[in-house]
C-alpha cells in the first residue's frame, strides 16, 4: 500500500493540483494507495507515522522540504520508506538525493527503485534532514519569503541573495566540532548539511552525501565588499569550498552559537541561542539515486 500525503498549500497551491495528478497516475498504473491532506503544520508527521503503523511500503510526501520533512519525521526508526514529490518552492532535498524535478517522473522514479538506508540530523533534538545554518542563508530566507508572493522557484532566492549581499553584516559566531575547542570567527555564513543544496538551489555544501554518516560543516569568513560579487558567482557554480574565506570539516556532532541567533532549519527559521546538531546515520529508508 503506497500513502501520499499532500500538502495543498505548498508551492502556492501547486502542492494540490499535484496530488490530485499523482492519484490519478496511481490509479491509472492500478496502485493500491492512500491520499490523505495535511491540515495543519506538523499534521505530515501525524499521518506518516500512522501510515507506518498500519504498515504501510512506502508513503510520498507530495509538497516541498518541509513536507518532506515532517513526513520523514514520521517515519523515522520504521522501515517504510519516504518518497518525496516536489511541488514545492525551493526542493532543495530532492537535488541531493537525485530525484527527477518534474512531479510524473518523481513517480515513476519512487515506483522504479529500490529505498536505500539515508542519513538523518537533528538540532537540539529536533530531526531535520536538508542543512540547518545561520547568518547569510537566514537573511536570504528573510527576503525571498517576500519575493515568494510575486515569482516562484530559485528566483524568489536569487532576490534574497542579492538583497542580503548589500545589506547584511557577518557576525560573531562561536563553533565546535566533534567534542572539540570552541573557535569564534567573524562570520558570513555557518552552514551544517546532511544534503548540499539550499536556497532554491544554491550548492552550500557541495560534497555533501546523505549516507555517509557525517555532516559537512562550511563556515565563510567576514568577505569583504570588493569580492562579493565574485564569490556570489562562485557559490552559484559550487565553488564555495574553494574560497580563501571558508573553512571545511566534515564531523558528526557540531555546536554553534551567535548573539540573538536565528537558525535555519530546512527552510524554517527558528530563534535559538545555541544550536547542538547531530548525525543519525541510516535512519531512513528513502528512494534516492545516490
Amino acid at each position: 500500500m503506497i500513502y501520499v500525503i499532500c500538502n495543498p498549500t505548498a508551492g502556492n497551491g501547486r502542492g494540490k493540483k499535484t496530488g490530485l495528478r499523482i492519484e490519478e497516475m496511481l490509479k491509472k498504473l492500478g496502485k493500491a494507495y492512500r491520499l490523505l491532506w495535511t491540515e495543519r503544520p506538523g499534521h505530515a508527521s501525524v499521518l506518516a507515522r500512522e501510515a507506518a503503523q498500519a504498515g504501510a511500503e512506502t508513503v510520498l510526501a507530495v509538497g516541498g522540504d518541509g513536507t518532506a520533512f515532517e513526513t520523514a519525521q514520521g517515519l523515522l526508526g520504521t522501515d517504510t520508506a519516504l518518497g518525496i514529490i516536489p511541488a514545492g518552492t525551493g526542493n532543495d532535498f530532492i537535488k541531493t538525493l537525485g530525484t527527477p524535478k518534474k512531479p510524473e517522473e518523481a513517480l515513476e522514479f519512487v515506483l522504479s527503485h529500490t529505498p536505500l538506508k539515508t542519513d538523518a540530523a537533528t538540532i537540539n533534538g529536533r530531526m531535520f534532514l536538508n542543512e540547518v545554518g545561520a547568518g547569510f542563508d537566514v537573511s536570504v530566507l528573510d527576503w525571498a519569503a517576500k519575493a515568494k508572493k510575486y515569482c516562484r522557484g530559485l528566483l524568489p532566492y536569487l532576490y534574497g541573495v542579492i538583497k542580503t549581499l548589500f545589506r547584511f553584516r557577518s557576525i560573531p559566531i562561536t563553533l565546535a566540532v566533534d567534542g572539540g575547542g570552541e573557535e569564534t570567527r567573524d562570520a558570513f555564513v555557518v552552514g551544517v548539511a546532511n544534503g548540499g543544496i539550499i536556497g532554491g538551489g544554491i550548492p552550500i555544501a557541495p560534497e555533501a552525501k546523505a549516507d555517509d554518516g557525517l555532516l559537512d560543516v562550511v563556515l565563510i569568513d567576514k568577505v569583504e565588499k570588493r569580492h562579493l560579487l565574485a564569490r556570489l558567482a562562485g557559490l552559484m557554480r559550487g565553488r564555495v569550498l574553494t574560497f580563501p574565506e571558508t573553512h571545511f570539516v566534515r564531523a558528526k556532532n557540531v555546536t554553534f552559537s551567535a548573539p540573538n541567533m536565528r537558525v535555519n532549519i530546512d527552510g524554517e527559521i527558528v530563534a535559538m541561542p545555541q544550536a547542538q546538531v547531530c548525525i543519525l546515520p541510516v535512519a531512513l529508508w528513502v528512494y534516492r539515486a545516490k
